[in-house]
């Protein structure tokens, strides 16, 4: 059973040393420096071919510090993954099942280059992923978790772990307790997801938190929240995980203003921040910024918290009505949103030093419905 204490999650990096003696056991014949220069240039969706080249440079490519030295020579690369809704191009309208739903699946959405592609299907989603499933990025790892059947609507604790590295699915443990809708959830970016609130299946609002290191494929309970909150939501800041907004459940569909945070350092969960938000509204659009600030989309604004003040710090494009997600990474924010309810999906990028919007485009096939949607650095 993993152990209820902080130390777990601090983690424990492989050593540099064991990151050279791969190098030094490539069998290529290159010196280290070489060799690492290669292969922190390779793009991120051909790792699975440098790593057949030699078991040196798969272990590498495994290795915690490869993704570190990608990052330290800015060679990383943000992209955003979605649930996205399946276009029929063929008629140029969305597919559905037999039950009248969408079908969702994977897409990728690389904002810097333009390019969106499809990831493979989790081999038990073929036809489709649940609905309300969430999306956690890990590292080099894509967390899929929960949802409901489409056709049955029975909610799921099953838990899916795409590898950049591999591009390959591995079925994960499955969130531990009774079944959990709704519920905020992120990450720390490196090896822990942390879930939070949602309700049962009587609609009955949580305050129970648990957190799944995604590495050892394990869950260890947290304590529970001072408030039951369901359909809040979860960034990862400071070394603590917030939770924003939601309501009891007395109180369905009636959005608090507050927010309690669990610090990671302490296994404590702070006071309850009453007046966090300036009204009670759906904190679905929230985001982390890599400045340290929050932001989220209120009305036709991109706002953001000063102290305890929410000013607006861009107009939203005219095209843009219906936000589906909002995420931030160096000095850009995305915005994925349709002009009204049931139209198709667009994304804009948006400049935070000069605050200029610039359209994402997109083929048709990635117009369809964002239900949810992560960002991971690659």
């Amino acid at each position: 059973m993993l152990p209820n204490t902080k130390s777990h999650f601090l983690g424990s990096a492989s050593s540099e040393s064991g990151f050279e003696n791969g190098l030094q056991s490539s069998g290529l014949g290159l010196p280290n420096d070489v060799a690492l220069e290669c292969l922190v240039r390779v793009p991120f969706n051909q790792f699975s071919t440098a790593e057949s080249v030699c078991r040196g440079w798969k272990v590498e490519i495994e290795l915690p510090e490869f993704r570190r030295h990608r990052k330290a020579a800015g060679l990383t690369r943000s992209i955003v993954v979605a649930s996205q809704s399946r276009v029929d191009n063929t008629r140029n309208r969305l597919a559905f099942k037999l039950s009248g739903m969408p079908v969702y699946r994977l897409t990728i959405c690389e904002p810097d280059t333009g390019n969106w592609s499809e990831l493979p299907p989790v081999r038990e989603f073929s036809n489709g992923l649940p609905m309300f499933c969430q999306l956690i990025g890990v590292g080099s790892d894509l967390v899929v978790m929960g949802g409901c059947d489409p056709v049955n609507w029975e909610v799921s604790n099953s838990v899916f772990v795409y590898n950049f590295v591999s591009c390959k699915w591995r079925r994960g443990a499955d969130m531990p307790g009774g079944r959990r809708s709704f519920f905020a959830c992120t990450s720390d970016l490196d090896h822990t997801v942390f879930v939070a609130g949602g309700h049962d299946d009587e609609k009955n609002a949580l305050r129970s938190a648990t957190a799944y290191d995604v590495a050892t494929d394990k869950w260890v309970p947290l304590p529970d929240m001072a408030r039951e909150r369901d359909e809040c939501k979860g960034i990862f800041r400071g070394g603590k995980f917030h939770v924003i907004g939601g309501y009891c459940t007395d109180r369905q569909g009636r959005f608090e203003r507050s927010a309690e945070a669990f610090d990671v350092a302490t296994w404590q969960w702070s006071q309850v921040e009453e007046n966090f938000l300036e009204t009670g509204t759906c904190p679905r659009t929230f985001t982390n910024g890599a400045d340290g600030r929050i932001y989220m989309c209120r009305e036709d604004n991109v706002v953001t918290v000063t102290g305890n003040t929410w000013q607006a710090v861009a107009k939203l494009p005219a095209e843009v009505s219906s936000v589906a997600y909002v995420t931030t990474w160096q000095d850009k924010l995305l915005v994925m949103a349709s002009a009204n309810f049931g139209e198709p999906h667009i994304a804009y990028l948006m400049d935070m030093k000069k605050y200029t919007w610039t359209k994402v485009d997109a083929p048709e096939e990635y117009s369809g419905h964002v239900q949810s949607s992560c960002c991971l650095e690659i």
